[in-house]
C-alpha cells in the first residue's frame, strides 16, 4: 500500500521554477567509507545533499526513519538535522545503534576527498551543502521538513556531473564556485524533474510555490496534521486575511483548507496503520481525532474500509514483500 502524492506541480509551473532557480554556497566532498565506519555530519544552517557512488549503506537522519542507501541514491536533508551515513561491517551487515563503528564528524566541503577507515572502501558517497534560491530569493528547500529520497540509474548520468562538480572545487582555479554551482544546479534540476512522474510525497511540497503563503500553510498542516488547525489559525499564521485565504487556497487545491487537512490526515493515519507500531486510538490522536468513533466514520469515508481491516490488509500485502538482503 504505497502513499501516492496528492497533488504535482503543472509542467508550467516546473518549468517556471527551473528557469529562475538559482544554486550558490555549493560544498562538496567525496567520501570512502570502510567496512564498520560511520560518517555524523552535524547540523548545519544550510540543506545537505548525499549521492551514492558505489556500495551500499543506511542513512540516518534525526528524527527520521533510517534510508537505505546505495549506488545513485539521491537524498536532499532538511537544514537543521543531524545525518549519520553508515556502511556495512564486513560481514554485510547495517549495525545502526551508535558506538559499534568508527565514527568520524565531517563537514561537507572541509576536504575535496575524505577516507574514513584504512581497509578498502566499501561505501564511496558525495556529501555536500548547498543553497537553492528561486523567484525572488526564495528558499527553495526552508518548507521541506523530510529528506528528499530518489533513486536514479547510470543513464541520468549524475555520477558524471557530481565528478566534475568536485573536480571544479578541488581544483580553485578562477571560476570554479560558479562551475560547481551550475553543475550541482543540473542535479538539482534533475530532482525537480520527478515532481511530474515520482510517487513520494515530497513531490507535492512543490505544486504550490508561486503562492508562498498558502504554501507555508500547507506545509503547517502537512507537518502537523494532529494539531487543531482552523481557516482562522492558518490564515493569521501567514499574515492573510480569512477570506483571501479562502480565495488563494481554493485556487491553488480546488479545495478548501479543511477538506486538504481531511486528506492528509487520512494519509498520515493510513501510513501509521500499515506501520503497525500503536494502537487505532494512538493513530486516531495523531491524525487530529478525539474520538475512535469519529475517526473510523472518516477513514470509512475515505477509504472504504474500517481502520483495523486497512491494518489487516497491510500486513497481508507485506507477508508477500520478497526479503531484503543484508548486503
Amino acid at each position: 500500500m504505497t502513499v501516492q502524492p496528492i497533488w504535482r506541480i503543472s509542467r508550467a509551473d516546473l518549468d517556471r521554477l527551473m528557469t529562475t532557480l538559482e544554486v550558490s554556497h555549493v560544498r562538496l566532498s567525496e567520501c570512502a567509507m570502510a567496512a564498520g565506519t560511520r560518517l555524523e555530519i552535524a547540523r548545519g544552517e544550510h540543506p545537505t545533499i548525499h549521492y551514492g557512488f558505489a556500495g551500499s549503506g543506511v542513512i540516518l537522519v534525526e528524527g527520521e526513519p533510517p534510508v537505505d542507501f546505495c549506488a545513485h541514491t539521491l537524498v536532499v536533508v532538511p537544514a537543521g538535522k543531524a545525518t549519520t551515513i553508515i556502511a556495512p561491517d564486513a560481514s554485510g551487515a547495517l549495525t545502526r545503534s551508535p558506538g559499534r563503528e568508527q565514527a568520524v564528524i565531517f563537514v561537507p566541503g572541509a576536504s575535496p576527498r575524505h577516507t574514513i577507515g584504512e581497509a578498502e572502501p566499501v561505501l564511496r558517497v558525495v556529501c555536500g551543502s548547498f543553497v537553492a534560491l528561486y523567484a525572488a530569493g526564495l528558499d527553495l528547500f526552508a518548507s521541506q521538513p523530510v529528506p528528499i529520497v530518489e533513486t536514479f540509474d547510470a543513464h541520468d548520468q549524475l555520477d558524471q556531473v557530481m565528478n566534475y562538480a568536485m573536480s571544479e572545487l578541488a581544483s580553485q582555479e578562477v571560476g570554479g564556485g560558479p562551475m560547481s554551482a551550475a553543475l550541482l544546479k543540473l542535479v538539482l534540476l534533475s530532482l525537480l524533474r520527478r515532481c511530474l512522474i515520482s510517487t513520494n510525497p515530497w513531490v507535492e511540497r512543490f505544486s504550490i510555490l508561486n503562492d508562498p503563503p498558502i504554501a507555508r500553510a500547507f506545509a503547517e498542516m502537512a507537518n502537523r496534521p494532529s494539531d487543531q488547525h482552523t481557516v482562522h489559525s492558518l490564515s493569521q499564521s501567514v499574515a492573510l486575511s480569512r477570506s483571501a485565504f479562502m480565495a488563494r487556497f481554493t485556487t491553488a487545491f480546488g479545495e478548501s483548507p479543511m477538506a486538504v487537512l481531511r486528506r492528509l490526515r487520512m494519509r498520515h493515519a493510513a501510513s501509521l496503520l500499515a506501520a503497525n507500531a500503536i494502537s487505532i486510538d494512538q493513530v486516531a490522536m495523531q491524525a487530529g481525532y478525539q474520538s475512535r468513533s469519529s475517526f473510523t466514520r472518516t477513514f470509512r469515508r475515505h477509504y472504504g474500509t474500517d481502520p483495523s481491516e486497512y491494518r489487516a490488509e497491510a500486513k497481508r500485502s507485506t507477508q508477500f514483500e520478497p526479503a531484503e538482503s543484508s548486503t
